[in-house]
């Protein structure tokens, strides 16, 4: 089941969760031969379009920083500091002055971002942009009171290895355990909430990570909550196993489908409004240019693209 709710407030209370045998060590998961690795991120990149995952997982091409998803790390960055504050602390005002020096911690870790406001009309450019992601630290709290929440995880780094070989990894914002041992997996969103008819690719990457924690805690998380900053609506999900399943082999079919890229050296490109987007546009064959040739061996230089950590796979735009 699906809701879409404005300025509601989930009421699902949180407690560190207890340690629960995963099915996937009960069957010597660790014995399983890993063949290769898949997050919501990337498996959403070849979703999109397969050259578009070439150029990010394969060719490791270098990414401008956006603006858009900086504004995303740094508000994902407030909120879960936010929860370090004491319980009668988490007020917006106190939310509020976190956001320059988490700024200012980004800048450190990753100078380049100060390329974003570099022009004539930077300091005005900055000032918008801050102002914006001031707004939206601003309209969590019409959605949820964090004095009333305990989070058990924030930034919950998970994985798991299906029988298959497959490895699923990713990063979970928030999870919350009730007592009754009820799991709430919840997404902080910087953009719109979808309409109806792309609700379902909204909510892969949330079943997903249900699926990962399925298969390490034995229990089927009760439920997914996306949290739109960018609008203030909440998309709700109940899922159930046969959603998970249903989960698992869709993304086994798109490692399959991945692999046959591999062998054939064919990633056929996907055109759509994103491509406006696309980093990658000027050596994309249907605007006219030609990819690079692919490589002998896999690159090892980084890439913003397929880094996942603090910074890491922001699905908000």
């Amino acid at each position: 089941m699906t809701t879409t709710e404005a300025g509601s407030e989930a009421s699902v209370p949180a407690a560190r969760p207890t340690g629960v045998p995963s099915p996937g060590e009960a069957a010597g998961e660790d014995a399983v031969r890993v063949v290769g690795s898949l997050s919501p991120s990337r498996a959403g990149d070849f979703m999109t379009c397969p050259l578009l995952y070439r150029f990010r997982v394969i060719d490791k091409l270098p990414e401008r920083p956006s603006a858009a998803a900086a504004r995303g790390t740094l508000v994902h960055a407030v909120l879960e500091r936010l929860y370090d504050l004491p319980t009668g602390g988490r007020t917006p005002e106190a939310a509020l002055e976190l956001l320059v020096p988490q700024w200012e911690r980004l800048l450190e870790e990753e100078p380049e971002l100060a390329e974003l406001f570099a022009g004539e009309d930077g300091e005005a450019e900055h000032a918008r942009w801050l102002e914006q992601a001031r707004r939206m630290v601003e309209r969590y709290f019409t959605l949820e009171d964090p004095r009333r929440l305990e989070p058990a995880e924030r930034e919950l780094f998970v994985e798991t290895v299906l029988d298959s070989g497959l490895k699923l990894r990713g990063y979970i914002d928030r999870v919350d355990v009730a007592p009754s041992g009820d799991v709430r997996i919840v997404d902080y969103k910087t953009g719109t909430a979808p309409r109806a008819d792309f609700e379902a690719r909204a909510l892969f990457q949330m079943k997903f990570y249900a699926l990962v924690l399925w298969r390490l805690q034995g229990r089927v998380p009760r439920l997914l909550q996306l949290m739109y900053l960018g609008n203030g609506e909440v998309l709700r999900y109940e899922p159930d196993e046969a959603d998970l399943r249903a989960t698992q082999r869709k993304v086994e079919a798109l490692w399959e489908a991945i692999r046959r890229a591999m062998d054939t050296g064919e990633w056929r490109p996907r055109t759509s409004r994103l491509c406006d987007w696309c980093d990658h546009r000027d050596l994309c064959p249907q605007f006219g240019g030609t990819p690079p040739p692919l490589p002998v061996k896999p690159v090892d230089r980084p890439s913003p693209a397929d880094l996942e950590s603090a910074a890491r796979e922001r699905d908000d735009l």
